[in-house]
């Protein structure tokens, strides 16, 4: 389930970029700040800033959370390499779309394919990105209910996807009128789909493999060794 859930959601990650209606919240500061950088520094690629940027979300949580703790880092080995595997799909799918229905077609392929890596991610023990990290370390720490703090966080990286999009980039050089078949720069009509049925196709999928397969650990010590302090037993509430 977690090799799954790392060649899942990145393929699906990368499903949408070629799509160019935008990518989700979540993955889109990354994008837009290595298409930023990319003149400048042509060695970072979509992959590397993602896991730099991971780290850069961990440390802030550690600050929030007022606590660290050893397997935190095993969350950000999980993004390198979440973010090497995101360069090999990105470089294995070439170039764009271009007609706008086959845009839409592989947008909702990687929506769905990325529902299905993260409710994969979610029946493991092993360690998750940072992301679902926060999530549950904040929700912990402050006795939130996890779909409010999943809520809140999406919300906040969607503002802060804007915040580098309109900031690093003039939105006055793009035609706004055709957001539905082009990003403004990995911002677009496919961030605000994905946003809006992320979480109750990760929930109906979650359901479906439950059905289909049994979870319990073959190394049962290792579990208890990586499970760090937080984590959610519901883990589908993450996504939520």
């Amino acid at each position: 389930m977690w090799v799954l859930g790392i060649f899942l959601v990145s393929l699906g990650v990368a499903l949408s970029s070629k799509a160019d209606l935008g990518v989700s919240m979540i993955a889109a500061p990354a994008f837009i700040v290595q298409e930023a950088l990319a003149a400048k520094l042509p060695w970072l690629t979509v992959g590397v800033t993602e896991y730099i940027w991971q780290g850069v979300v961990l440390l802030v949580m550690c600050v929030i959370v007022r606590r660290f703790d050893w397997r935190y880092l095993l969350a950000f080995l999980v993004a390198v390499i979440y973010g090497y595997v995101l360069d090999m799909w990105l470089m294995a799918l070439g170039q764009t779309a271009e007609e706008v229905y086959l845009k839409w077609i592989l947008m909702v392929a990687g929506t769905l394919t990325t529902a299905v890596g993260v409710a994969c991610f979610f029946r493991t023990y092993l360690p998750l990105e940072v992301y679902e990290l926060v999530v549950a370390e904040v929700a912990k720490r402050y006795s939130f209910r996890v779909e409010k703090t999943k809520l809140v966080y999406d919300l906040v990286q969607l503002l802060i996807t804007a915040v580098l999009a309109f900031s690093l980039f003039d939105p006055t050089a793009f035609d706004w009128s055709e957001i539905y078949k082009k990003a403004y720069h990995s911002l677009g009509a496919g961030t605000i789909f994905m946003t809006l049925v992320n979480a109750p196709v990760i929930t109906v999928i979650g359901k479906g493999l439950d059905r289909l397969f049994g979870y319990e650990p073959l190394l049962p010590a290792l579990k208890r060794v990586l499970t760090y302090p937080g984590k959610i037993k519901e883990k589908e509430e993450n996504a939520g």
